[in-house]
């Protein structure tokens, strides 16, 4: 024998029936300090900080990335066309 039962209710009704607790509050909580220090975070950024923080520290910036890749761009092959051997 198979049958369907379809209940009607809201996610918080079906939380309380199951017996889950309620994290709401908690959450509430935790996002707007989370929200808190983002903000706190956002004043205090120097844009260089910033930076230098997401280049890896082995270069010391944009020029010392843009040798890099020029180097790696010098150092690769001519295509076949512009060496002119057939």
């Amino acid at each position: 024998m198979k049958f369907t039962v379809d209940v009607d209710c809201t996610p918080e009704e079906a939380r309380q029936f199951i017996g889950l607790p309620n994290l709401a509050p908690l959450q509430d909580k935790m996002m707007k300090e989370l929200e808190q220090k983002m903000l706190d975070n956002i004043q205090n950024l120097d844009p260089a900080e910033f930076m230098k923080s997401w280049m890896p520290l082995t270069m010391d910036g944009l020029g010392d990335m843009q040798k890099m890749f020029w180097a790696q761009m010098g150092a690769a092959p001519p295509p076949p066309a512009a060496s002119g051997k057939k």
